[in-house]
C-alpha cells in the first residue's frame, strides 16, 4: 500500500500480517492476469521472521541426547525462500535451555547474532555471557567446540547463520557423539563409529 506524503512524494506503508501463509503461492493457484494458467510456485521476497513456522522436528540429535536442548524453538527461514548454501534459524532458547550439544564442525562455518537476552557462550576457552548486538563466529576446521546456554530467566532469541557444505562431520567434546552431513541430512554415531 503506498500512500502520498505532504510532499508528494509517494512512500510505502508497512503492513503486518498475522501470518506468513498467504504470501506462498499454491501450486494450483491460477494466474488472473494469463487467463487462468497454473502459475509455478514461488518464494516470498519477505516475512515476518516471528511469524515463519517452527521447524517440524524440535532436535535432530539421537532422542536419549535430544532432552538437553528441550524447549529450544527454531525457525528456519532461510528455507522459507528456498536459500540452499547456507541455512538462517531465528532461535529461541527459553530459561534453562541450550542451542546445541557442544560442538565444532570440520567444514561449516557458523555464527550467531543475540538479539534479546544475554546467553552465556561456552567454547574451549571457557564461559563468556553475551547481550543484545553482540555475535560470535565460529570458523570450520578450528576445533573450538561450542553452545549457548541460557542461564537466566528471560528468553533468548538470536540468529543462527550457516553453510551447507556437504561432507561436513562433527565432533562432541562432551558427549559419545560425532556427526557427519551425507545428501543433506545429519547422521549420528558413537565416537567408535558405531551408529545411534
Amino acid at each position: 500500500m503506498t500512500k502520498p506524503s505532504p510532499h508528494g512524494e509517494v512512500h510505502s506503508v508497512c503492513v503486518r500480517s498475522n501470518s506468513v501463509a498467504p504470501i506462498f503461492l499454491s501450486l494450483e493457484q491460477k494466474d488472473q492476469s494469463n487467463k487462468g494458467t497454473l502459475m509455478k510456485a514461488e518464494y516470498p521476497d519477505f516475512i515476518y521472521a516471528a511469524d515463519a513456522p517452527l521447524r517440524a522436528k524440535p532436535s535432530v540429535y539421537p532422542p536419549m541426547l535430544a532432552d538437553r536442548v528441550k524447549g529450544r524453538e527454531k525457525r528456519p527461514l532461510g528455507d522459507i525462500f528456498g536459500l540452499t548454501n547456507y541455512g538462517v534459524n531465528l532461535t529461541r532458547l527459553p530459561p534453562g535451555a541450550a542451542s546445541s550439544l557442544r560442538h565444532a564442525h570440520a567444514k561449516q562455518d557458523e555464527i550467531v547474532y543475540i538479539l534479546e537476552g544475554c546467553p552465556t557462550l561456552h567454547t574451549n576457552n571457557g564461559k563468556t555471557r553475551l547481550s543484545p548486538g553482540m555475535c560470535a563466529g565460529f570458523k570450520a576446521g578450528t576445533g573450538n567446540a561450542h553452545s549457548l546456554l541460557n542461564e537466566t530467566m528471560e528468553d533468548v532469541l538470536y540468529l543462527e547463520i550457516g553453510d551447507r557444505t556437504s561432507g561436513d562431520e562433527v565432533s562432541y567434546p562432551d558427549d559419545d557423539l560425532c556427526a557427519k552431513f551425507v545428501n543433506g541430512a545429519w547422521v549420528f554415531f558413537r565416537k567408535d563409529g558405531t551408529p545411534y
